[in-house]
């Protein structure tokens, strides 16, 4: 009976103590429980994965991120990765509810018997537990923060698979060496994807997420040794690998292969307009965090041409307005010597591979002796300082320098160019360099396809590290004479033809009450009477612009210029039809890109396809119909023809007169100086008033080119400097190489253009023998009938008297 007694009052205080203990969890669950983070949010969420821009042909452009993370779906992941992770961090994954009770009691027992020993409390964390704490909870070591972990864990075990909670895991967790995520930790120490990693190399990785610093493969070569070797006899010891396998890889070294730099593709302005849009697209988290594959539509060869080309077309201008003095003065006697004095110095942003050098010394023979930033004397010859005549106020310059010291100061800090050199000198201060200076005009320089609108290459300005300002696409320009090709496009599609005559000859305009009197003139300041509108054009004759505006209307002329993108708020005043509105130099090659593609509606795009972090298209910006596109496998079939959705804008035949006419400005008019290429190309030359801004706009069949040149705050360029000095050049370097083993394919006549042979001296039908013809592009019904016509009387219209010269030729009507 005694025994009974014992064992009911053993049971009675049992009892009291599972009540008690009972009573306490719940009460720990309850006080603990609550406030606790929203665990549902993790069924949404996706790390914070790094999004790439690439460039047309793969290579990539740009990369944007918070975390260099790399996101793999648990399902891609190689069965080799999540057993490492989890012979290392939690063996039982798979079969626990979010907790593991013996690793649980190993960790109290611990912890209870180093109370006092100042160590540091240790854990029995499984997977879930870390997704808890590093998703929801702080790294906080506490008794409280282990509660509220597993009541966390406890919740989000029954909220969704194993699967879901190590795709978390594996994404999120950092493993030192700038890695977050499995995938980008396999990248930065062994440069290798997910499955091409050694079982070594995964059992590494698994070793990392206890203290990735502890085990560093350089720093604490041992220790991670050790760590690796430990989490390989796990993986052997659960069945994971076998013992050939872990024999191999415990002798496996460990080593951190150096990665291979990914070609990028420079750039700049281009990534900077991109990322413009995504931000807009996606915001500030869907660009940062979002994980997207970008896919541009930049041509990585016509890129580096774009560059290239304008970089030298600003400098070739800047030469030639002289020398503007040295970046700064450095003391050739300070205590500390020339190269401390010098290292203080910053160096520009975006002058690579200029270097800064500071002048050592000037004399007679014929060159300055320099000392680099770099390290290292060197020389600059007199040849290379010829150009440096002394800039004068007024875009003048001084007469040319005979001596170094014409030019350079000792002291002065200047930036230099190394010279090629055809041997390796024996002496370093042989080394030979030439006279740099950061030109003071900027510009821009765009390239499209006319066809289909995608941007192929841009650069805004000399260097992106000087100024991150896109002259191409966010300065706003007067476009001086590169607009009138659309006033003459109105006039083409109302009436006129290439081979209509327009009076040029003085004109004057009452602005109102105390205004004075409008009198534009041509650039020559020289009148030349009946001209035919292809001439006009091709001399770019202001005063026939204007008259030709007048009669068309300013109200047509303003619709063509909305039509086709250039300016939104043009006012419909004459002056405008000479080039006083602003515009983009995105706007305007657009707009000639739609000229020469036959009149068709095109939107500039520097973005093809995006895709999410799954690889699934998002965005796609060729919205064209084309259901059999969309086969799993090719058929055999020949490829789809994809319809023509685009809206034509203007007669194709009055687009391609326009085009025929500007093919004339390039091989007669004011852009002759590109006919060299020996290519099929048109364009125009546009200067404004005082030489403020210069133009050059052109294009070949498949390809639309703008350059614009001029100072960031307008002033004049200099006497004589125009578009066709300053802009056209850079467009005829960027042609020559953009085409150098294009065809010299001919522009795409419609079917119903008729094309009539006609004498460019006298504009009349060509007769046998004669030697200056070409072919003149006319509408049907429009071709002249004889070799003369009469020109009959018809109003007097701002000083000139409009005539209709239909009668026998049949050209429509013009001013004469």
């Amino acid at each position: 009976m005694k025994i009974l007694k014992v064992f009911g009052v053993l049971f009675a205080i049992g009892f009291v103590l599972c009540v008690i203990g009972a009573g306490v969890a719940a009460w720990g669950l309850y006080h603990y429980g609550r406030g606790l983070p929203d665990y549902r949010e993790l069924a949404e969420y996706m790390p914070p994965t790094v999004t790439r821009v690439h460039a047309g042909d793969g290579r990539l452009l740009e990369e944007y991120a918070t975390e260099k993370r790399v996101y793999v779906p648990v399902n891609v992941i190689p069965r080799r990765i999540k057993d490492a992770f989890m012979a290392a961090e939690d063996k039982n994954f798979y079969e626990h509810f979010g907790i593991n009770p013996l690793a649980l009691a190993r960790a109290v027992v611990t912890n209870i018997q180093n109370i006092g020993t100042g160590r540091r409390l240790i854990g029995a964390s499984t997977i879930t537990q870390q997704v808890a704490k590093n998703f929801l909870l702080t790294n906080e070591t506490s008794i409280e923060r282990k509660i509220k972990e597993a009541i966390l864990s406890f919740r989000i075990e029954q909220a969704f698979t194993k699967d879901h909670i190590l795709d978390l895991y594996l994404n999120e967790i950092f493993l030192g060496y700038r890695s977050y995520g499995v995938a980008a930790a396999a990248q930065n120490y062994f440069n290798k994807s997910l499955d091409e990693l050694s079982v070594a190399e995964a059992a590494y990785l698994g070793a990392l997420p206890k203290a990735p610093n502890n085990y560093h493969p350089v720093r604490r070569h041992a220790a991670a040794l050790e760590r690796r070797n430990w989490v390989i006899g796990r993986m052997l010891e659960d069945g994971r690998i076998t013992q050939e396998e872990a024999e191999e890889a415990w002798q496996e070294p460990l080593v951190v292969a150096e990665r291979t730099e990914t070609e990028v593709v420079d750039a700049p302005f281009f990534a900077e307009e991109v990322r413009r849009e995504l931000e807009n697209l996606y915001g500030e988290q869907g660009l940062y965090e979002g994980g997207l594959s970008v896919h541009t539509t930049v041509d990585p060869q016509l890129q580096e041409i774009a560059q290239r080309t304008l970089r030298e077309g600003l400098e070739a201008y800047d030469r030639r307005h002289g020398w503007r003095g040295a970046l700064g003065v450095i003391d050739l006697q300070s205590t500390d010597g020339w190269k401390a004095e010098l290292q203080k110095v910053a160096t520009p942003g975006g002058v690579a591979p200029w270097e800064l050098a500071a002048v050592i010394d000037t004399d007679n023979r014929g060159y300055a002796l320099i000392g680099l930033k770099a390290g290292g004397l060197a020389r600059i010859p007199m040849d290379e300082l010829k150009w440096a005549r002394p800039w004068i106020k007024g875009q003048k310059v001084g007469a040319g320098p005979k001596r170094p010291s014409d030019v350079l100061t000792p002291g002065d800090v200047v930036l230099v160019e190394a010279l090629p050199m055809e041997q390796e000198p024996e002496k370093q201060d042989e080394r030979l360099f030439a006279l740099r200076q950061i030109p003071g005009v900027n510009g821009g320089l765009v390239a499209l396809d006319p066809h289909t609108g995608r941007v192929l290459a841009m650069s805004g300005g000399f260097a992106f590290g000087q100024s991150q300002f896109n002259r191409a696409t966010q300065a706003r320009r007067q476009p001086g004479s590169v607009i009138k090709p659309f006033i003459y496009l109105a006039g083409l599609d109302n009436g006129y033809t290439p081979a209509s005559i327009i009076l040029d000859a003085p004109f004057a305009l009452d602005q109102g009450v105390g205004l004075g009197k409008w009198k534009p003139k041509n650039y020559s300041n020289e009148f030349f009477g009946p001209t035919r509108m292809r001439v006009g054009v091709e001399k770019s004759r202001n005063l026939m612009t204007v008259r030709l505006a007048q009669d068309v209307g300013m109200d047509k002329i303003v619709d063509y210029v909305q039509r086709f993108g250039i300016d939104p708020n043009m006012e419909p005043v004459l002056s405008m039809a000479l080039g006083a509105g602003e515009t983009t130099l995105l706007n305007m090659t657009t707009a000639y890109a739609q000229v020469v593609n036959g009149g068709k509606d095109i939107t500039p795009s520097f973005i093809d396809r995006i895709q999410d972090r799954y690889g699934k298209t998002i965005y796609l910006h060729d919205q064209r119909p084309c259901a059999d596109c969309q086969l799993a496998q090719w058929d055999g079939l020949p490829p789809p023809e994809l319809p023509d959705t685009r809206e034509q804008l203007v007669d194709p035949v009055s687009a391609y007169q326009l085009t025929s006419i500007l093919e004339g400005v390039v091989q007669r008019g004011t852009g002759r100086r590109i006919a060299e290429l020996g290519k099929p190309l048109g364009g125009k030359t546009g200067t404004t008033n005082d030489s403020k801004d210069t133009w050059f706009v052109g294009f070949s069949p498949d390809l639309a080119v703008g350059v614009y040149i001029g100072f960031d705050n307008p002033i004049p360029l200099g006497n004589r400097e125009t578009g066709s000095s300053v802009a056209a050049p850079v467009f005829k370097a960027f042609m020559k190489d953009a085409l150098a083993d294009a065809p010299p394919t001919p522009f795409r006549v419609p079917s119903d253009v008729r094309l009539v042979r006609i004498n460019t001296e006298n504009g009349l039908l060509a007769r046998p023998g004669d030697r200056n013809v070409i072919l003149e592009a006319f509408k049907p019904g429009t071709v002249p009938s004889g070799q003369g016509g009469t020109r009959s009387a018809n109003g007097n219209r701002g000083g000139g008297t409009l005539f209709n010269d239909s009668d026998d030729l049949g050209l429509g009507g013009g001013l004469y």
